[in-house]
């Protein structure tokens, strides 16, 4: 009977141990944050200020998709006449969007205008500009046409700044200027209906990182 409870109580443990690592794993439980100064990075400043509002490029960024996720967007991919979500309601490129749009880079206009100008980098068949800018494949193209091409070694972490864009597969997000124990950055996202944190560690997890970009 001993053995039995001793058995009993060892498998308890190891359930609990292997639930608090998967909830770990899957930023249901917080990760530590740390900041630049933690690893003696230098803060990437940008040396251009497109809205002129005495703010650089890059910290306007940040700052516009902080603006957004607080606003706690529900996750829904829907289609809308004026381009831009207005009801609350919004997916992962709509996180780059609004985040530009703080540094004053419009990217319905901007987007739409880089297709019909090189049509030939752009798998669409029927260009249509109010959905255009919300879909990864398009912003994946505008961003390597128009933008800085950075590493996408995740262990270089000098060179992944808050307010840089991180392309995955088929996902999207901001860079965010927090990191994890290890120097990797955070990533602001929004990812699926459920998620809990906007702001996550999830580079480490990932194996489908196509691309990372920064405003030129």
């Amino acid at each position: 009977m001993k053995h039995k409870k001793i058995l009993f109580f060892t498998l308890i443990f190891i359930a609990f141990i292997l639930v608090v690592y998967a909830l770990y794993h899957f930023n249901i439980i917080p990760h530590k944050k740390y900041s630049n100064e933690d690893f003696k990075i230098q803060r990437y400043i940008s040396q251009t200020d497109k809205d002129s509002d005495g703010i650089d490029d890059q910290t306007d960024i940040l700052d516009g998709v902080r603006s957004y996720i607080a606003t706690h967007p529900k996750y829904k991919s829907k289609y809308y006449e004026t381009g831009y979500p207005d009801d609350g309601y919004g997916v992962c490129t709509d996180v780059v969007a609004f985040g530009l749009q703080n540094a004053g880079y419009h990217l319905m206009e901007l987007v739409n205008e880089d297709i019909l100008n090189h049509r030939e980098t752009y798998n669409i068949e029927t260009v249509n500009k109010n959905i255009d800018f919300r879909r990864v494949q398009n912003l994946k193209v505008y961003f390597a046409n128009n933008s800085i091409s950075l590493t996408t070694d995740i262990s270089d972490i000098e060179q992944w700044q808050g307010g840089d864009i991180v392309v995955f597969q088929k996902h999207i997000g901001i860079v965010s200027d927090k990191r994890n124990k290890k120097g990797l950055s955070f990533v602001i996202h929004h990812a699926y209906p459920y998620q809990r944190h906007y702001e996550e560690d999830i580079l480490e997890n990932r194996n489908d990182i196509i691309g990372h970009y920064r405003i030129s």
